[in-house]
């Protein structure tokens, strides 16, 4: 993968840049953590999928399960995003523009997955599913936001 633009501009091979982005979608998922627990809503999302999994409302949804799908699907995350920024760069070559196209793929994927899918099945009322969807798109915002320099600087430094 290449990392070009300001500040950027090493290459590293798949090989690297798959783990690359797990360890960086962890350290994201605690950022987003950290987000979360200032919202309205707070750790709602990961227990909406929780709930979805083991099909019970969200409240009651096991705590312990929530906390491990928040924390795979962070870490997993973050290579879906190498993945991105590698398909753009074929695309449309290695720059900034293509880091910053692939993050931005990556947040509507994100926020619309979560709002498309999981949370219809939530069985939450409208105006409280409205103030999980903002919470979600807030949360991912600030994943994104860790995630995307935590790669370009792995890219750099690796």
């Amino acid at each position: 993968m290449t990392v070009a633009g300001p500040g950027f501009g090493a290459t590293v091979s798949v090989v690297v840049g798959f783990p690359l982005g797990v360890l960086a979608g962890l350290v994201a998922t605690l950022a987003m953590d950290a987000a979360m627990a200032r919202l309205p809503e707070g750790p709602t999302p990961p227990t909406v999928a929780a709930g979805v999994l083991t099909e019970t409302h969200p409240d009651a949804a096991p705590g312990r399960l929530a906390s491990a799908v928040h924390y795979l699907a962070g870490g997993l995350t973050g290579p879906l995003f190498v993945w991105l920024l590698l398909a753009g760069e074929a695309l449309v070559g290695p720059g900034l523009g293509t880091v910053l196209l692939s993050a931005l793929v990556l947040l509507v994927l994100m926020v619309g997955f979560f709002v498309a899918v999981v949370l219809p099945q939530a069985g939450l009322p409208g105006g409280r599913r409205r103030t999980v969807a903002r919470d979600w798109a807030v949360s991912a915002a600030v994943y994104c936001a860790v995630l995307v320099p935590l790669v370009a600087a792995g890219g750099t430094l690796l």
